[in-house]
C-alpha cells in the first residue's frame, strides 16, 4: 500500500464522524505541503472557532491571491498589475539585471537592502531528469529584454550592461547558469554570477540576509 492510500485511509477513519463542510476542510488542508492528516484537523478546528470575519478574512485573502496576483510582465515577479513594483520604480538601476529562479528568491534578495538594480524571474531551472527545457522557463523573455534594451532608440530607455546570475548554486542550477552565459554572452552583454558566499547545495531563500549581501558585493564574471 503506498503512503498516499495509508493517508487516505487516516483520513477517512479520523473524520468520518465529521459533518462533511469539514471533512472536505480537513481534506483540503491536508493537500498543502508539510501538512499532514492530524495537522489539518487542527488547522480546521482553529478555523472553526475563530470568530465568522476572522474565518472569512482568511477565504478572501485566498480569493484574493488567485484573482488579483499575476506575473510581472517584464520580469515575471508576482504582482497584482501588470507591472511589478520594482520594474515600476524609477530609482532603481537598470542597466542591470539579477536572474533568479524563483519569486521567492527576488524576495530574500530584495531583504537585504544591497541591490538596487532590476529582476528576471526564470520561474524554474533546467532540469534534464525533470523533463525542463529552455522552452520552459522565461530565458526567452530575458534575451529578448537584453536585446530590446540595446536596439531601441526610445528615448528613456536604459541598456543593460550587466546580467547577474542568483541561481541556487545546485547542479541544475549551475546547468543553467552556464546555459544562460553562452546564450547572453553571443549578446555582447556582460556576465557575472553571485559570489560563492551562497553555500553549494544550498537555496537563496533559507540563506542569512548577511550571506546574500556578500554574495552581491562579490559576484564574479562567468
Amino acid at each position: 500500500m503506498s503512503r498516499g492510500d495509508e493517508k487516505s485511509q487516516r483520513m477517512q477513519g479520523t473524520s468520518s464522524a465529521y459533518p462533511a463542510p469539514v471533512r472536505e476542510l480537513i481534506e483540503r488542508l491536508a493537500r498543502l505541503p508539510g501538512i499532514g492528516s492530524r495537522s489539518a484537523e487542527r488547522l480546521a478546528f482553529h478555523i472553526l472557532k475563530s470568530a465568522p470575519d476572522e474565518a472569512l478574512a482568511l477565504a478572501q485573502a485566498i480569493r484574493s491571491v488567485k484573482e488579483h496576483v499575476r506575473h510581472c510582465k517584464v520580469c515575471f515577479n508576482l504582482s497584482d498589475s501588470d507591472v511589478c513594483a520594482v520594474c515600476a520604480d524609477p530609482r532603481r538601476d537598470r542597466s542591470t539585471v539579477l536572474v533568479v529562479e524563483q519569486p521567492k528568491d527576488l524576495i530574500a534578495l530584495e531583504q537585504t537592502g544591497m541591490y538596487r538594480g532590476l529582476y528576471h524571474v526564470l520561474m524554474g531551472r533546467l532540469s534534464a531528469l525533470d523533463g525542463v527545457e529552455p522552452g520552459d522557463l522565461t530565458i526567452g523573455g530575458l534575451i529578448g529584454r537584453v536585446k530590446r534594451s540595446s536596439e531601441s532608440t526610445d528615448e528613456g530607455r536604459v541598456k543593460i550592461e550587466e546580467i547577474v546570475l542568483g541561481l541556487n548554486p545546485t547542479l541544475e542550477g549551475d546547468g543553467t547558469a552556464l546555459y544562460l552565459a553562452q546564450e547572453l554572452g553571443a549578446l555582447g552583454v556582460r556576465v557575472s554570477r553571485l559570489a560563492r558566499g551562497v553555500p553549494t547545495g544550498s537555496s537563496l531563500e533559507f540563506a542569512s540576509k548577511a550571506v546574500l549581501a556578500d554574495a552581491i558585493q562579490g559576484r564574479q564574471n562567468m
